[in-house]
Order: structure tokens, then sequence, then C-alpha cells
């Protein structure tokens, strides 16, 4: 008996995780706010050395990011892209699919979708392959959406992902259901794929993403200038250590200059976004027919609007908060409501603090495979330029947004302020009606431990262990010199943006 579509079935990493802010998941989150009187210590230092702000006369921290053209689209003809098109353009076929499953459960659908779609989870998209069989893959929506207050955010970071397992075993098995030759060759060339990639795209945690090892390992398996597949790698693979990212919202390409949390995506956005296709697109003119629409995609991505905040907010203490966070916060994260600006700052990491890994690291952002890139077709018109730094996001929609940092290590904004409550270990539910309105963000648990004293294997995959690699809480203090009263207004000013 078929059972309904209630988990994720062969769950791939999407590549919008990879190549940024629209189908962006490496913008950063919450990295980089700078205070007039910032504390003496790593991640609060002011470079005196600077250029001083024209309206403050105080410093600037950071290194403006310039805007750049971007190519026009349709939002409307866009949002229908990216959730019914054939973007990654292999996968399971249906026929496979349908046999292990039945219609997704209402809560899972989307509306709007019609035909196969209708029935299917908001991640998966039906759709003709060139080959003529008829395929389910991933969408972007895999990484790019996720529920809150029991309601389905497109656009919002998916904070729960599992990647902590190898994907080649179920797309391998997968195959045990398929008979038709036409059907058989498209699934191989599919699995073969995920067989590829599958050494680079596992984390060690449950809620973060291997995003940056999955582009590099991708990189790696084409041919520069045909887009050819090799099943032999032509370049370095990546370590197999997946750096973790945390998924940030996609409506803060609205505002950003940039893609990814070290500002690396440069030139036009859609052209790095739709580089989403890179697992089974196999030929510059299949890349230019996917990139023909989606300047689209790009447009409807830039015309989501943040959620609003969905409980009570205390008016004179968010007003109170607003002078504070402009004092505190508002140079490199921007100021909101009437006269609103933000400021597209790179922050470097001896300022913010932050984990370091992702920015100095060996995957996507290493020299070969940014020269692979900017050599291709995705490099015609757009570059990657990574920086030893991380862009201090827009606010809007933060309290929506936990958890913190571009690697997820903090769980609340109440921790991000006060960088002494941090946990070292802890865990959550990962149930998405979990949150803590107080602390502004998922409620969890302190352990007195990490990884290693855990015996389970699977309770492990959900401790944040902040002494791995790349999982480190630190940095970014501005908040420390300020009270409890201040923090407390900080917070419930941010519930209003």
């Amino acid at each position: 008996m078929k059972s309904p579509s209630t988990s994720r079935f062969v769950r791939l990493p999407s590549l919008f995780n990879v190549l940024g802010g629209s189908c962006v998941a490496l913008a950063a989150v919450v990295s980089g706010c700078t205070s007039d009187d910032p504390p003496a210590a790593s991640g609060g230092v002011i470079d005196a050395g600077a250029e001083p702000d024209a309206d403050s006369g105080v410093p600037q921290v950071g290194t403006p990011i310039p805007a750049e053209p971007q190519r026009p689209g349709d939002p409307e003809k866009g949002y229908t892209a990216l959730v019914t098109g054939g973007y990654v353009s292999c996968g399971i076929p249906y026929s496979a699919y349908s046999a292990a499953f039945g219609p997704a459960p209402e809560e899972l659908r989307l509306p709007g979708r019609t035909g196969k779609n209708a029935d299917l989870p908001y991640y998966y998209t039906a759709f003709t392959a060139p080959s003529g069989v008829e395929v389910v893959s991933a969408n972007c929506l895999l990484c790019h959406a996720g529920t809150i207050d029991g309601k389905l955010v497109v656009g919002l970071g998916d904070s729960t992902g599992d990647f902590t397992t190898n994907p080649s075993n179920q797309a391998e098995l997968a195959g045990l259901l398929i008979s038709d030759p036409a059907e058989k060759a498209e699934w191989r060339k599919w699995a073969d794929r995920i067989k590829a990639i599958a050494p680079h795209v596992q984390t060690t945690t449950v809620g973060v993403n291997p995003a940056d090892n999955l582009a590099a390992a991708l990189f790696a398996h084409r041919d520069r200038e045909t887009l050819a597949w090799s099943d032999e790698p032509l370049l370095a693979l990546p370590p197999t250590y997946a750096v973790p990212v945390d998924v940030p919202p996609w409506w803060r390409m609205a505002k950003k200059n940039a893609m990814f949390y070290i500002a690396g995506g440069r030139g036009d956005h859609a052209r790095i976004m739709m580089a989403a296709s890179t697992l089974c697109t196999d030929s510059v003119a299949e890349a230019q027919a996917i990139d023909a629409y989606f300047p689209d995609v790009a447009a409807f991505i830039a015309s989501i609007p943040s959620p609003k905040y969905s409980g009570a907010i205390d008016a004179p203490l968010a007003e109170r908060g607003r002078g504070v966070f402009e004092a505190t916060c508002s140079r490199c994260h921007g100021t909101y409501g009437d006269g609103a600006s933000y400021p597209n700052l790179v922050i470097p990491l001896d300022e913010v603090g932050t984990d370091p890994t992702l920015a100095v690291g060996e995957a996507q952002f290493a020299n070969v495979y940014t020269e692979w890139f900017n050599g291709s077709f995705y490099g015609e018109i757009a570059r990657l330029e990574p920086q030893q730094g991380f862009v201090a996001p827009p606010l809007d929609g933060v309290w929506a947004t936990a958890p913190y940092l571009h690697n997820g290590s903090v769980p609340t904004i109440a921790a991000l302020l006060d960088s002494a409550s941090r946990p070292a270990y802890w865990t959550r539910t990962f149930d998405t009606n979990d949150y803590d309105h107080v602390a502004l963000g998922w409620n969890h648990t302190a352990l007195p431990a990490g990884k290693d004293a855990e015996p389970d294997e699977q309770a492990k995959k959900k401790i944040y262990d902040t002494t791995q690699l790349g999982y480190s809480n630190g940095g970014h203090i501005y908040g420390d010199p300020l009270g409890p009263d201040d923090r407390a207004a900080v917070i419930e000013y941010l519930k209003t943006l």
C-alpha cells in the first residue's frame, strides 16, 4: 500500500542553496552589527583607519558593495517557473515515485499547482525531461521554503533539513521500481550524479545545509567550456567535510547587492541563480534555455514580502528599542520605516569575529572553483568574487529566521545579543511551532556535553556542537555592552521589522 509523502523522498540539497540570494542560500543571516561604543574584544573593534560615515562622522565599518545592473523580469511568470519548471532537468521517473508514494498531505501541497504537481509536496516538481520521460525532481523550495506558526512561507530558509545521511543509497533503491528502458536510462543518469556528489553533501548536524560543498563538487565534474558532465572529476574535489550554512530568507534579495554570506555573487543575479540547474544541465544550449526565464524567477524572489510577526507587540517598548537599535546596529544592518536605508556592507572577519571557516574554506569559493565559474557560460555576465568577511544582512522578518549567524549556531536573538548566554551544546525539537516569543527564536535545551558524549546516533545528529569545525558561535558581540532592559527593547523592536 502506498504511503503518503509525509517525508522527503531521496532528499537532495537544492542547488539554489548553493548559488545565492534568490535561489540564494548563502546570503548572510545575522552577522555583523556594530556599535558607536563597541567592546574592545574581537568582534567589536572599530577600524580607526576607516572612512568616516558622512552622516554621523564616526568611522564606517566594512566595505560597501556597489549595485550592478540586473535584467528585468516578470514576478508572476517567475513564480510559475519556480514551482512547475524543470530547471533541475533530471530526476526519478514519475512512475517510480508514484509507485512508492501516494498524494501528499494537504499541508504539504502548494496552492495553485495543477496536474500531477497538484498532488506533490511543495518541494517536488513533476515535468518532462529532455529525454521525453516524465520525472520528479526537487525544486528550490526544498531548502527555500519553511514553516513557522503553522504556515508555509515561500522564501523562508528551511531550518529543519536533514542532510546527515548518504542520498545515493536511496537513489539506487529507486531503480528497483523501474523496468522501462527509457525510464531506466533517465534514472541512471540522475542516480550517477547523486552518487558523485554524495560524499561531499553530508553534514554532521540536522538543520544546517551543505550548499557550499555541493556547488564545488558539481563544478569539478563539468567541462568549463561545454558544461558536459564527466563521471571522472576534471578538477580536484572539495573536502568531504561539509562546512555548515544556515539557509537565509529570499526576501533579503530585494535589498542586497551581492549574493552569498561572503558577498561572492556579483553581476547578474539571475545568471548565478540559474546555476541551480548544474546537477543535470549538460550543454550550453540547455543552460541558455533555462537562463532565458530566470530573470523572471529573480524578479519573483525580489518581490517576496517578509512575514509579519504574528504575536503581540509592546509598542512603547518597541519604540524604545528602535532608539537602541539605531544607536547600536543600524550602521551595518540599516534603518527601517520612513526614510529606510540599507548600506550593503561586508564586515571583515577580524571585526565581526564569527566562525571564519566558510570565508577561508576550500569549497565553492576556493580559487579553482571561482575560476571555473567565471570562465564558464555562467561567468559571461556574472562572477564569483568572495570576500574575507560576511555581509551584514537586512533584518526584515528576522524574527522568523532562527537560528542565527551564517552557520545557525545561535538559537535565539536574545542569545545573539548576549554572547555569554549562548549554549556551547544544544538541541531542539525541530517542531516549527516550538517557538520562543520572548527570546525570539527556537525553544532549545542546553546540554552539558557535545556529540562525543552522546551514544545514540540519531540523538547525536540533533546536537549542535559549537566545538566542531565551522560550527562556532563566537563573534558578533555587539549586544554585550547593553543591559537586559535594552536588549529586551531591541528584541521587541525587531518584531516590528
